[in-house]
Formats: structure tokens, C-alpha cells, sequence
């Protein structure tokens, strides 16, 4: 079987993997910039976050590298990782009592080919009260989050409606992954028979 490189620091990821009883052979997070470029619209900037996380990674052809990028979209406005507190505050009131959009691209690298998939998911957050905002803010949770909330944590309790994939949320759609990874060779059903 190839060796299977995720091209992410993110615990999330990892197990996320585990589900599809996979442990990757090599953990390498790519060192790319992450900025969008002026106007870009966020499913074009997280395609292309995820297709560059593959392609700065060396791969040779025994290796299959995977790599992903989450975005929060409000319209054409992208909410990526907040900075400190305050922008973390500016998101959650932005997302407060509405629908937005979360995307996750995925991007699977074997030799020079390449397969490609974006998954969007719709999520509904309540109406948020000062005391959730402030109690959420105070957690930490925030930190590191696309949109400054993780769903799969204390944030979930403020979420009663999604179309789409709950796992894509989190930060690897999992149904869509498998899919990519097979085509690139990764053997998913011999993993399930070991775990």
C-alpha cells in the first residue's frame, strides 16, 4: 500500500482519519502563505489553500499526500482563524441568529496527479446572547478555528441546523476523503479489516 502523508498539523484531521482507520505514515504541515488575494471569493481561496498545501509537499510515486483547508464564508466575506479576542468576538456576532457557510477543500497528491473536491456545508447558529458570547470567548475554544468555533466542542450546543456534512465542519469531510483516497490507491477496506 502507498504511504499516506496528511499535510496537516491539525488533531482534527488525524481523528478524523482514524475513522476511515487510517494512520498516516508521516505528519508534515506545509509551510505556505495563507492570505487570500484581494477579491478572491472564499470557495476559490480555500480550493486553492488546499491544493497548494498538496503541491508544496515532496511525494514520490509510492506516496499519497493529503491535504485539506477549512473556511467560514458570510456572503463573499471570508472568517478564517481570528487573530486575538476582539476578532473572534466580530465573527461570532457576525454568525449570531444567521445561516453561513462552511467550506473544506480537499486535495489528494500521488506523483504529479492530483484529485480535488469541495465540500459545502450550511450551518445555522442561533441568536447568541452577550453571556454565550463572552462564556464562549472565555473558553479559549475560539483559538485556532476557522470562523472562531469549533463544532465538534462547547460551540455545537449553539448550532441547531446543518445541510451538509457535519465532518466537513470539523475539517475533513470524511465520506468525500475516502473517495479521493481510493482513487489514489489507499486500500480503505484492508485498514477497516485491521482496526
Amino acid at each position: 500500500m502507498a504511504r499516506l502523508i496528511l499535510g496537516s498539523a491539525s488533531p482534527r484531521r488525524r481523528e478524523l482519519l482514524a475513522q476511515l482507520g487510517l494512520v498516516p505514515d508521516a505528519v508534515l504541515a506545509p509551510d505556505i502563505d495563507e492570505t487570500p488575494r484581494k477579491g478572491e471569493l472564499p470557495r476559490a481561496y480555500v480550493a486553492r489553500m488546499a491544493r497548494e498545501k498538496a503541491l508544496a509537499l515532496d511525494c514520490t510515486e509510492g506516496e499519497v499526500v493529503l491535504s485539506a483547508d477549512t473556511t467560514v464564508a458570510v456572503g463573499r466575506r471570508i472568517l478564517g482563524k481570528p487573530a486575538d479576542a476582539g476578532e473572534a468576538a466580530e465573527f461570532l456576532w457576525a454568525l449570531s441568529g444567521r445561516r453561513h457557510h462552511v467550506l473544506t477543500a480537499v486535495a489528494v497528491r500521488r506523483g504529479a496527479r492530483l484529485w480535488e473536491r469541495l465540500v459545502d456545508t450550511e450551518v445555522r447558529v442561533k441568536a447568541l446572547s452577550n453571556g454565550e458570547v463572552n462564556a464562549y470567548l472565555a473558553s479559549g475554544e475560539w483559538q485556532g478555528k476557522a470562523g472562531a468555533y469549533a463544532i465538534q466542542g462547547r460551540f455545537g450546543a449553539m448550532i441547531p441546523w446543518l445541510k451538509g456534512s457535519f465532518t466537513g465542519v470539523v475539517g475533513l469531510p470524511v465520506a468525500e476523503t475516502a473517495h479521493l483516497l481510493a482513487a489514489a490507491g489507499i486500500d480503505l477496506h484492508g485498514a477497516w479489516g485491521q482496526a
